[in-house]
């Protein structure tokens, strides 16, 4: 771990700022919208516009990349983050708004596939795993930040804004002027998927739930709490016990997954979170119930993803593993778009708490799915899983690359290992 710091410090530095910036305008304006007046359908449309650049940028970077090189994408697509975070408080329509949040997604997507790639190519067959592990800290780390922030400023005024706009300026300094030489960057040919599904029909479905699960908490939770009557700091509070749970979780829940049935698991972890999800409902008017709802959730959803991606790699060949990445982040993306606007017309429906409804219904739809599943294809035995490495859902299809190239790693190792203590018995 010491050796992935030294060697990779400037990145995550870099990625560490970008992702407060990040995380700062994804609360900011769910919280700054309800101040304007725009209605829940409105803030949804514009929070799915994120994702919707997202699914873009991290199907068209790597040909940009290919074309023009690393750093000049970078820098490019770093202006441009910067402008539009400047942006938000002098244009204050929703559909301007929502245009920017395209922009921005298609941005971000570009930067994460571009500093994924620095951070793969720095990393090697022995370390890569840890690696992803720091840079998942990292990640939940900087969005965790960037609620401090949201709640220490006005978000009426200009400052917010401008202060995540400052923080992803800087946060290409320490990666640009970095020792560490441009990546060669390749792609893969994508799996069908047909076929992707066909190989493991619970793992897309589950990846596709997540994908609007993820959304909603990540677009949609500060709509949420400015429709209850949340102060900035409860708002704020709040989303960071998401993102707590994700990372505090993560770890114990991978560490179970290498141990038992990882369907089982699964759908325990589902079960977790569509009880997370209930206890708002229940409790409507306990501020604490919501920090332990978003703990929850947040820390049963955000392993899911890993695990989900694991399971899928158990029914894989090795050759096919980094050719289903792509389809596995597409149909992500499907369901991140879709989330926001869902979860809109739920809260419409249903007053604030459809928030929590929407996604304790996708999580129980993705249960009772699951149970059916064990009916139609025995599990895979334990001795023949791989192992779990942790990833956060929002990482651009280069992480799910470096994730399965360290689940291939780890899966010849072994192999070797189980041959040469067989010749060694014989």
């Amino acid at each position: 771990m010491i050796q992935v710091l030294t060697s990779s410090w400037a990145l995550l530095l870099g990625m560490m700022l970008l992702m407060v910036g990040n995380g700062v305008q994804g609360t900011l304006l769910g919280i700054r919208g309800g101040l304007e007046g725009f209605s829940t359908f409105q803030m949804s449309i514009v929070m799915s516009g994120y994702f919707a650049g997202f699914l873009g940028g991290s199907r068209m970077a790597p040909g940009m990349i290919r074309r023009v090189g690393h750093v000049r994408v970078f820098a490019a697509l770093g202006s441009f983050i910067s402008a539009v975070l400047i942006l938000y408080p002098s244009l204050t329509d929703p559909w301007a708004w929502t245009a920017l949040r395209v922009v921005i997604g298609f941005c971000f997507s570009g930067v994460y596939v571009t500093a994924e790639s620095w951070l793969n190519n720095a990393a090697t067959n022995e370390n890569r795993g840890k690696a992803l592990s720091l840079y998942l800290i990292v990640q939940m780390a900087g969005i965790v930040m960037a609620q401090g922030l949201v709640a220490l400023g006005d978000p009426s005024g200009f400052v917010l804004f401008i202060v995540p706009s400052v923080l992803v300026s800087i946060a290409f300094a320490p990666i640009l002027l970095s020792v560490n030489p441009t990546p060669a960057f390749a792609s893969t040919k994508p799996m069908s998927l047909i076929e992707l599904f066909h190989f493991s029909p619970l793992g897309c479905v589950g990846i596709f739930v997540l994908g609007g699960v993820f959304s909603a908490q990540f677009g949609m939770a500060a709509v949420f709490g400015i429709k209850i009557g949340l102060t900035v700091g409860e708002i704020s509070f709040f989303i960071s016990m998401i993102y707590v749970g994700g990372l505090v979780l993560q770890y114990p829940i991978g560490w179970i997954s290498d141990r038992m049935d990882r369907r089982q698991l699964i759908l325990i972890v589902t079960a977790v979170g569509a009880m997370g999800s209930a206890l708002p409902l229940i409790w409507s008017s306990s501020y604490t119930i919501l920090l332990v709802a978003g703990f929850v959730i947040g820390g049963m959803t955000n392993p899911l993803y890993a695990l989900l991606l694991a399971y899928v790699n158990d029914f894989l060949e090795h050759d096919d593993m980094a050719a289903a990445s792509a389809g596995l982040v597409f149909i992500n993306g499907i369901g991140a778009i879709a989330g926001p606007v869902v979860t809109g017309w739920a809260m419409g429906a249903m007053g604030p708490m459809g928030f929590f409804a929407y996604m304790g219904v996708l999580l129980v739809a993705l249960l009772i799915y699951g149970l059916w599943r064990t009916t139609q294809r025995a599990a895979v035995p334990i001795e023949e899983t791989g192992d779990f490495v942790a990833l956060s859902p929002s990482g651009s299809p280069v992480a799910v690359d470096m994730a399965q190239e360290v689940y291939i790693e780890t899966q010849l190792d072994d192999n070797d290992t189980e041959a040469t203590a067989t010749a060694q018995g014989s």
